[in-house]
């Protein structure tokens, strides 16, 4: 998973791209928008769900072996310097990991290439998984 090019303004991450491959020998379809929750120390077992907000239709997508999907994942985003603000109030958590739910192929725990995420009001947008990596 690494931070989106075109993402909102604010000092967090804002927005995340993550890439999955077919590992498998098989062609695999998958279609949907993912699930997502933050994952308190890292760990899958403390599991945050965040309220997912669909972007977007979502259509099959047929990966070949070695062939790869994406999502983007939005979130309402830190403000301010140091440990930042939320605009309506909340709290900033933090998280190492997340884990993102992709239908019909399990779970899958993802961290940033370049650090942790920071998000307000566990909230994200996440567009339908594509065959089209978005930027």
């Amino acid at each position: 998973m690494y931070q989106a090019k075109v993402r909102p303004d604010g000092t967090g991450t804002g927005a995340a791209i993550v890439e999955f491959t077919n590992v498998s020998g098989k062609p695999c379809a998958v279609q949907g928008h993912p699930t997502v929750a933050g994952a308190g120390n890292g760990s899958p077992e403390k599991n945050r769900p965040l309220k997912v907000t669909p972007s977007g239709s979502a259509s099959k997508v047929l990966v070949a072996p070695g062939g790869k999907a994406w999502t983007k994942l939005t979130f309402v985003q830190v403000q301010g310097e140091a440990d930042g603000y939320c605009v309506s109030g909340s709290t900033p958590v933090t998280y190492p990991t997340l884990v993102v739910g992709l239908p019909a192929a399990g779970s899958h725990q993802v961290a940033l290439d370049d650090g942790v995420l920071a998000e307000c009001d566990d909230k994200v947008t996440v567009t339908a998984v594509s065959g089209v990596k978005p930027s």
